[in-house]
């Protein structure tokens, strides 16, 4: 009893030895995948010129926090934003879609670091929650729809030295998410074409700039 006792204090007193938090924030560009969103703009909404392509551009908002259990392990815990809208022109009026997604993900990472540098390499998952707003032509108002999933995500970061404990912060970010299809108080949003509710699953990549800091 008394060797495993030692081998849980080693353990601990090993871990102590490296462990360290970080703090990151940053913005970035995302290209988005949606294809029952993009079917349904395009069949119902979208003029015959102003036809939408299979990856659209996204703007993301994250921040994370990471603890070093060891000097090749950290267990990070991100929050990210993802926001985005079409908007078309008819002479009745706009129709406007607009979308926001927060994506809370649990994070495991294998970190490389040096003097003034480090690399970290990681995947995760969580949970997905959607807001959608829909505005027709000629309507007064919008309408919300909301919804909630999951998602998984792939990661690689860099951060290099500025000053004291600030680092710059440079990643990407390959992202599948199965987001739901969104409801509101009246119903589904429904392509009348295929006849199904519009879901807002989603593969997404891109790069996000920032800044680390290091306690």
């Amino acid at each position: 009893m008394k060797y495993v006792f030692a081998l849980l204090l080693a353990l601990a007193v090993t871990s102590i030895s490296f462990s360290q938090v970080d703090l990151r924030g940053g913005m970035g560009v995302y290209f988005v995948n949606m294809p029952s969103v993009i079917d349904y703009l395009n069949q119902n909404f979208a003029p015959a010129d102003q036809q939408l392509g299979n990856f659209n551009s996204a703007v993301i908002f994250s921040g994370e926090g990471g603890y070093m259990l060891n000097k090749n392990y950290e267990l990070g815990l991100e929050v990210a934003y993802l926001i985005n809208s079409y908007n078309f022109s008819y002479t009745l009026g706009v129709y406007k879609l607009n979308y926001g997604i927060v994506m809370p993900s649990i994070v495991n990472y294998y970190v490389i670091s040096g003097k003034g540098y480090s690399f970290k390499f990681g995947g995760g998952i969580g949970l997905r929650f959607v807001k959608a707003d829909q505005q027709l032509p000629a309507t007064p108002s919008a309408i919300s729809y909301t919804s909630t999933g999951f998602g998984f995500l792939l990661k690689a970061d860099g951060n290099t030295l500025l000053s004291g404990n600030l680092y710059a912060n440079i990643g990407a970010d390959l992202r599948y998410d199965f987001n739901g299809e969104p409801k509101s108080s009246s119903g589904y949003l429904v392509n009348n074409v295929y006849k199904k509710n519009v879901n807002f699953n989603a593969l997404s990549a891109g790069i996000r700039l920032g800044i680390t800091y290091l306690f």
